[in-house]
């Protein structure tokens, strides 16, 4: 763990972890064990949220009640795998708005080529957090923030379910005040840019495609 990267090392984490990275698991365990890994990730990357207090009546009498101040948080999916994560953050935060960029890797210059953008007003006054399950090489992680920061992001989190060194470096040297929240660091990247030891393809593993 690091002031950049925060590794989640609760138990309940690294077990479901474990059987996500298992060649044998279904797409159907693939997508419900994601599901509830991301309620724990989500747990962890809100944890420092700005409160304030609000008057509400109780069975029994008023009270001061502390609440999340400010405006409803932004969650910002890349696409396609993304959505994973955000299902499950979702059923935890129903009330934040929600946004997608989608990228594809240019074969010829290998970066990052935006195809689709669309998110909430007023970037500027909300919490937002980018959620993508792998977080390898870090080049559409780290340009999908700098389109962020182009729509008015200021206040930024990254939540993946498992990163590689080479990732975790390209985002500390793009955005070093974006700060990460993950499951699992890797040992590297192979000449395919594919995370090891990993899980493959998790949008494939998720989606059922090849």
């Amino acid at each position: 763990m690091t002031d950049h990267c925060t590794i989640v090392n609760h138990p309940l984490v690294q077990h479901k972890l474990s059987l996500m990275r298992r060649v044998e698991t279904s797409t159907s365990e693939f997508r419900q064990l994601l599901r509830e890994i991301s309620h724990l990730l989500a747990y962890e990357i809100t944890r420092e949220l700005p409160m304030t207090t609000r008057t509400i009546e109780t069975p029994m009498q008023a009270m001061e009640a502390p609440v999340i101040e400010g405006k409803k948080l932004a969650l910002v999916s890349i696409l396609r795998a993304g959505n994973g994560l955000l299902d499950g953050i979702l059923e935890l935060i129903p009330s934040a708005r929600v946004g997608f960029v989608g990228l594809y890797r240019d074969h010829d210059t290998l970066k990052p080529v935006k195809y689709y953008f669309k998110v909430p007003a007023a970037m500027e006054d909300r919490l937002t957090i980018v959620v993508d399950p792998m977080l390898a090489t870090g080049n559409s992680s780290a340009a999908a923030i700098d389109m962020l920061k182009e729509a008015g992001a200021k206040n930024l989190r990254f939540m993946c379910l498992l990163a590689a060194p080479e990732g975790v470096a390209r985002m500390k040297e793009a955005h070093p005040d974006v700060p990460i929240v993950t499951a699992a660091v890797d040992s590297h990247l192979n000449d395919l840019g594919y995370i090891v030891p990993g899980l493959g393809d998790a949008g494939d593993r998720m989606f059922g495609t090849k």
